[in-house]
């Protein structure tokens, strides 16, 4: 990994989404462990990712009103604006790093950023330490647990081709041999401009 994305790299990126999963109430905290850089908007992109988890767990219960369900809608929505916001975040404050590097004539365009390549990985995160806790439940038959042991297996593959590609990515940058740029998602459902449904309500 160059050292210009040392700190950045997927095992520092596994290490962290890895310690904020199994202390899943750190996402409702305002506490902030990074308030600086890059790793504000990833750990931003991770509680986002966190909080989104336990709401879409919520928002299938069929035995509340349906007021709480609208509830856990909102917040999904809410959650998954700032989430999106934070990718770009992400994606802005890697590439303020290689500002300096100009693409070489034939460097590869990277169709997915990095930024959008992190929010994977902390999804991934959340979904292998869910998978290998329902893989362990003792109320579970032998061919649900197996059934999830592979799964799990599958999601750790996944997890470790996308880290390497990130790796890949974030040194052929930084050599010039590839580049991304920063993608805006332009939500258009939270835009009252946009939304029409929104813009008949505030006109």
């Amino acid at each position: 990994m160059t050292a210009v994305f040392a700190d950045v790299s997927a095992a520092a990126l596994r290490r962290f989404h890895d310690a904020r999963v199994v202390a899943p109430q750190w996402a409702k905290s305002e506490a902030a462990l990074h308030t600086h850089g890059v790793w504000r908007w990833i750990e931003a992109n991770h509680r986002c990712n966190t909080l989104l988890w336990d709401e879409e767990d919520l928002a299938r219960r069929v035995d509340v009103a349906d007021a709480a369900i609208a509830a856990n809608k909102r917040a999904i929505d809410r959650y998954n604006q700032q989430r999106n916001d934070a990718v770009e975040r992400i994606d802005e404050a890697l590439l303020e790093r290689i500002a300096h590097v100009k693409p070489l004539m034939g460097a590869r365009l990277h169709s997915e950023t990095a930024g959008a390549m992190v929010d994977r990985l902390s999804i991934l995160s959340l979904k292998t330490f869910h998978m290998d806790r329902e893989a362990r439940r003792g109320d579970a038959s032998d061919a649900q647990r197996a059934a999830w042991r592979e799964r799990h297996a599958r999601l750790e593959l996944q997890r470790g081709d996308l880290e390497r590609c990130l790796d890949a990515l974030l040194d052929e940058a930084a050599a010039g041999h590839a580049f991304w740029r920063v993608y805006r998602q332009f939500k258009m459902y939270n835009d009252s401009d946009l939304n029409p449904y929104l813009r008949q309500r505030s006109s």
